[in-house]
This record gives C-alpha cells, sequence and structure tokens, in this order.
C-alpha cells in the first residue's frame, strides 16, 4: 500500500489526544546528547519515477547469472525452476501468510508443508520429517542437539569434509553446551572409515557425513553404518536432495538422521539466501524433532484434515524442556520445493539429476585435458568436482570474470591451495560448458 504521511494539523490533533504539546516531550528522559542534533543528510526528495530509474542503475551493477555463465556451487546451485513455480508462490494466500499459530484454521498451508514432508521421506526414505529448517547448516546443528539429548552423550564426531559454513554454524550452535567436537581430516578428498572408528568412544553421541562432501566427493557411507552404531551412537547424513534421484536413499545405510540443504529445490541461488534446510529421521525419534511437524487426522465429519502435532518448542511448552529454540520453518521456500517437484514429478527429478551428473564429467573430463589442470581426487563425484591448477585459483577466478564467466571457488579458504571446486547442473548447455573450457585455455596460455 502507499505511503500515507501526517500532515502538521494531524500531528498537533495526536499531540493534543495524547495530552502533550509537543513531540519533543515524549522523548524527555533520553538524554539530549543522544538525539539527533541535525537532520540526516539525504538526498533530496525524488519522485517515483525517479527513484525507479534510480533502483535499476544500482540493480544492473550486479553480476547475475542470467548474464554470467555461472559453475559457483559449494551448497547452493543454480537448478532449472519452472515459471509454474514463482507463479504459485506468489499467490496472496502463500506469500503474505505468517506461520499459523491457531494452525488449523489454515488447512491449505498445513496440507502443503505435509505434501512437503511426504516428498522429503520419499526422497530420504526415513519415516518421518519435520516443516522445514532455517538451512542446511542449523538442520545439521540441530541434528547433532537432538543426537545429545537422545544418547545423553556429549561427543561429535564430525567428518572434515562437510561445508565448511556447517562447521562455522554447528560451533555457534553448540557453545555452550558442553559438546566436544571432534573433526576427522580428508585423506585423498574423504574421510577414512578406518579413522571415524578410531575416534570413537562410549561418550560418542553421534557420528557426522555429508556426501556428496564439501569436494563434491561420495563418501563411503555403508562402511559408517557398522562403526557407528557399534558404540550405539548416531548416524546423521548430510546429502544433497538432487543427489538422491539417483543414489542410495540415507535409510538404506541405516542412517539415524538426514539433513540437508533444499535450495536446489525450486530455490533461486538468491545471494546466499534465503535458504531452508531438510530434517527427516526414524520414527523412533519423533519426540525429540525440533521445530514442527503437520500430521494428518480426520475432522468431527470424518473428513481428511492436517493438525501440527508433537509442538515441543520454546513457543509451546517450558523452554528447558522444548527440543530446540526454532521458532518456525522457511514455510515459504519449503513451498516453492513442494510445487517444484509436483511439477518435475520422479522422471523429471531424475532426468535433472543425470543431466547435471553426465555433464559434469564431460565438463571434468575435457578441464583434464588441458595442460596443468588435473582431477584434485580419485574419487566418484555427482555434480561437483574439484581441480588441481597450475596456478592460483584465485587468479583464474578473476581473469575469468572479465569473460563473464564464475569460474567456481577457490579452496584456498579450506586450506588447499591452486584448487578449484566447480559445479554443473541440468542448465548448462555444451556451448556453456566448451565456453568455459576455451576460457581455461586462454588462461593457461597468458
Amino acid at each position: 500500500m502507499p505511503y500515507i504521511s501526517n500532515t502538521d494539523k494531524e500531528r498537533k490533533e495526536m499531540l493534543d489526544a495524547i495530552g502533550v504539546s509537543k513531540f519533543e516531550e515524549l522523548i524527555v528522559d533520553i538524554p539530549e546528547k543522544f538525539r539527533l542534533q541535525k537532520l540526516l543528510d539525504l538526498d533530496a526528495p525524488k519522485s517515483e519515477l525517479e527513484m525507479s530509474k534510480r533502483v535499476f542503475e544500482l540493480t544492473s551493477k550486479n553480476k547475475c547469472t542470467n548474464v554470467f555463465n555461472s559453475f559457483m556451487g559449494g551448497g547452493i546451485y543454480e537448478h532449472f525452476i519452472p515459471a509454474a513455480v514463482d507463479s504459485i508462490v506468489s499467490r496472496p494466500e502463500f506469500l503474505t501468510a505468517y506461520t499459523p499459530y491457531q494452525a488449523e484454521v489454515s488447512q491449505g498451508t498445513l496440507q502443503a508443508i505435509y505434501e512437503y514432508q511426504s516428498i522429503i521421506c520419499d526422497l530420504t526414505g526415513m519415516e518421518i520429517s519435520n516443516a522445514g529448517m532455517y538451512d542446511g547448516a542449523s538442520a545439521t546443528a540441530e541434528a547433532i542437539i537432538m543426537s545429545i539429548r537422545k544418547t545423553r552423550k556429549k561427543k561429535a564426531i564430525i567428518a572434515g569434509t562437510i561445508n565448511p559454513r556447517y562447521k562455522e554454524v554447528i560451533k555457534t550452535y553448540t557453545e555452550g553446551l558442553g559438546i566436544e567436537l571432534v573433526y576427522i581430516p580428508a585423506v585423498n578428498g574423504v574421510v577414512k572409515p578406518e579413522d571415524i572408528e578410531k575416534a570413537m568412544d562410549d561418550q560418542t553421541s553421534c557420528v557426522v557425513m555429508q556426501t556428496p562432501n564439501y569436494f563434491g566427493n561420495f563418501e563411503d557411507m555403508f562402511a559408517m553404518d557398522e562403526i557407528i552404531h557399534k558404540t550405539k551412537a548416531l548416524f546423521i547424513a548430510v546429502v544433497d536432495p538432487t543427489s538422491l534421484a539417483l543414489m542410495n536413499a540415507p535409510s538404506e545405510y541405516n542412517a539415524d538422521i538426514v539433513v540437508g540443504e533444499g535450495q536446489a529445490m525450486g530455490n533461486k541461488p538468491y545471494f546466499g539466501g534465503p535458504l531452508f534446510g531438510f530434517l527427516a529421521t526414524k520414527m523412533e525419534f519423533n519426540r525429540i524433532i525440533p521445530g514442527r511437524i503437520v500430521g494428518e487426522t480426520v475432522d468431527a465429519d470424518g473428513k481428511r484434515a492436517f493438525a501440527l502435532t508433537l509442538q515441543a518448542r520454546e513457543q509451546h511448552i517450558r523452554r528447558d524442556k522444548a527440543t530446540s529454540n526454532i521458532c518456525s520453518n522457511q514455510a515459504l521456500c519449503v513451498l516453492a520445493a513442494t510445487v517444484h517437484m509436483s511439477l518435475l514429478g520422479k522422471t523429471g527429478f531424475v532426468e535433472i539429476a543425470k543431466q547435471s551428473a553426465s555433464k559434469a564429467r564431460y565438463l571434468a573430463n575435457e578441464i583434464c585435458k588441458i595442460d596443468g589442470f588435473s582431477l584434485a581426487f580419485d574419487q566418484a563425484f555427482f555434480k561437483e568436482f574439484t581441480i588441481k591448477t597450475p596456478l592460483k585459483a584465485s587468479e583464474i577466478i578473476d581473469k575469468l570474470l572479465a569473460k563473464n564467466i564464475f569460474a567456481g571457488i577457490d579452496l584456498a579458504e579450506v586450506g588447499e591451495e591452486n584448487m578449484l571446486l566447480i559445479a554443473v547442473t541440468e542448465k548448462k548447455s555444451k556451448a556453456d560448458l566448451d565456453a568455459f573450457i576455451t576460457a581455461l585455455k586462454e588462461v593457461n596460455n597468458d
């Protein structure tokens, strides 16, 4: 709605109504030194037309993936999103709806969340899913706390190959809870099961493994099952949902809790956010799941209905008894994922995964034909891979920016020099891939 300003006369009427003669009387308790002493240094007022032009000038400076050939990944990916997704989630009943507190009057919202939970369970093979988390990183941290609550042990073993952003969030979430975090270093781009086994003891609450991991490589998740459950610790799997269209469901390697970043389903990269995380688990852990869960029931007339259930959030019960202090879920992002998956169907989602995987292999093979470039690790990968470069990865990234290409992520940030993390999705045409290869050759010959 448009902004409607108050006139001087209207301000005077409001002041008279509350019994003061001027505005300054309302802030008399604020010391003078903290009050604004002069007018803000703002530009002169502009018309709507002038402001629209100015905003366009500023947004035109953005280097977006509609113009640049992007191979960025690292947890956020550019997949194809049908136009119908934005059209549906932009409907006012979805776009403007707040998380319902008297939830049962919002049957449409609850049904959408229920369908989302069903999709996550189908993908992961798990028995129960919550209504969504803030992002994949916080979902992972919540899973660790969930395991601590279940096992009453305070040691978490974490694969050193997980996303470094997740590590930061886990540290923040667990700080002050007395949780011991043990990171297992990578060997040839993966974590060795025997190294996990050596680190485990009777105080281990959980082991966190990500596959594909931050380097794009698949971890040996099946080898982890017996090792982890030998001490009755919980197995937390961090997964890319797109990979599950082709790879084993986490239930097949007996994961106890499955988490991940759902952005790849129906949500654009959006400058790195907003995102949404997912969390699914076995039914036996249903009372310690963080966040909301929507259940199916019947109403007084015997008709199908939906309701929030197992509401052990801090807003519903005593804070010290709550499973989590998560206050909401990323409902609109979750809805986008639900619409996206419904439009694609099982065959469409598999096709996206197949194209992403095959195009990634084509690009990796062609890059390795360039002098000085090679795969950094001898491991299987999905849609993302790490390349060893003959010069600094940061230098390659800078030079390719001038050619309208986002080359990938410099892994110097995680201590791996001259390594470039490259992601490929189904959106890349052969021309896009070949343009990247040509640009790398030119940079290499400079």
